[in-house]
């Protein structure tokens, strides 16, 4: 109960620090939304009676209380550009970029561990050797370059999927659902490359292991001891590095969303930093850092499931 009380503070605590932090640059960095917002029709009567309005004439400190308080509330601000509360235009928006993360999330794990023990088991094989130089190459691709790779092969040549015909969440959740896993794949193959090596050389490195030796000295078979012993160990270091894959998808996944057309939160995101829409930039930033916050308290507790003795 202490450690999960502890865990819940630090989130806190963090998410505060960061909200300010976004809150803070937001105010400092060059342009002002009042002369976006008024155009050609500028005069300082109409910016200073604006800025009134919106309360940003106001100290930074108390700008951002009141903002943190109508936040906690759920009261995101009203965007500067589309005139209408926030919350009410990310809310169709973000079910999109969330499912796309989920569901990038789901491929990696149920490919990667798989893949990653398999080579850990035949590590000093040739096969092992091809698929080193086959899965460092793939890392290196761009996940949009993969997305227009998709795209092409799968929607233009063998119809898989039609490019541009998003079926929306609320119409058909199967076909929604279908049309995000080309997205998805484009966002988690270079990740999941990455995991594999990672998980691979983890594994390889714990079968050296004195406990391992001992195994097998007591007659445990190669596969017993792999599944038993060495996968249980060897997942640590690859939680956390899932635990880091996670914060990439997330921003990985809004890039994607471009070249799939997908109306998630990457239009609406790109859209408000250009016209410095901070209310909904705000939002969206705190947001995607809430998910990354909450992905690293799960991988603290993950630690503890797998491995008691860890103390964080």
């Amino acid at each position: 109960m202490k450690y999960i009380v502890k865990k819940a503070l630090t989130l806190v605590g963090t998410l505060l620090l960061v909200s300010f932090i976004a809150f803070l640059l937001f105010q400092i960095v060059p342009g002002d939304p009042v002369t976006s917002m008024l155009g050609t029709e500028y005069s300082e009567e109409r910016a200073e009676s604006l800025r009134e309005e919106l309360g940003i004439n106001k100290p930074v400190i108390v700008r951002y209380v009141n903002w943190l308080t109508d936040f906690v509330k759920g009261d995101f601000g009203i965007s500067y550009k589309y005139k209408m509360p926030v919350s009410k235009l990310i809310s169709d928006k973000m079910p999109v970029t969330m499912y796309l993360a989920v569901i990038t999330l789901i491929i990696i794990v149920v490919i990667s561990i798989p893949l990653g023990v398999f080579m850990a088991r035949f590590g000093h094989r040739k096969v092992s050797k091809v698929f080193d130089i086959v899965n460092q190459s793939v890392m290196a691709i761009p996940s949009f370059f993969l997305g227009i790779v998709i795209t092409i092969i799968f929607g233009l040549v063998l119809k898989w999927f039609t490019p541009g015909k998003y079926v929306s969440y609320r119409d058909d959740f199967n076909g929604f659902i279908m049309y995000l896993i080309p997205a998805a794949f484009a966002v988690a193959i270079p990740k999941i490359a990455m995991m594999v090596k990672f998980l691979k050389n983890s594994l390889i490195r714990e079968m050296d292991s004195d406990y391992v030796r001992t195994a097998y000295s007591k007659g445990a078979g190669e596969s017993r001891v792999l599944f038993c012993h060495v996968l249980r160990n060897g997942l640590m270091p690859a939680i956390t590095l899932l635990g880091m894959i996670i914060a990439e998808i997330m921003a990985g996944s809004i890039v994607v969303e471009q070249v799939f057309n997908l109306p998630g939160l990457s239009a609406i995101l790109v859209s408000s930093v250009s016209t410095r829409d901070y209310p909904v930039v705000q939002a969206i930033v705190v947001y995607i850092a809430f998910v990354v916050i909450i992905t690293n308290c799960i991988v603290d507790i993950l630690y503890h499931i797998i491995d008691p003795r860890v103390k964080n």
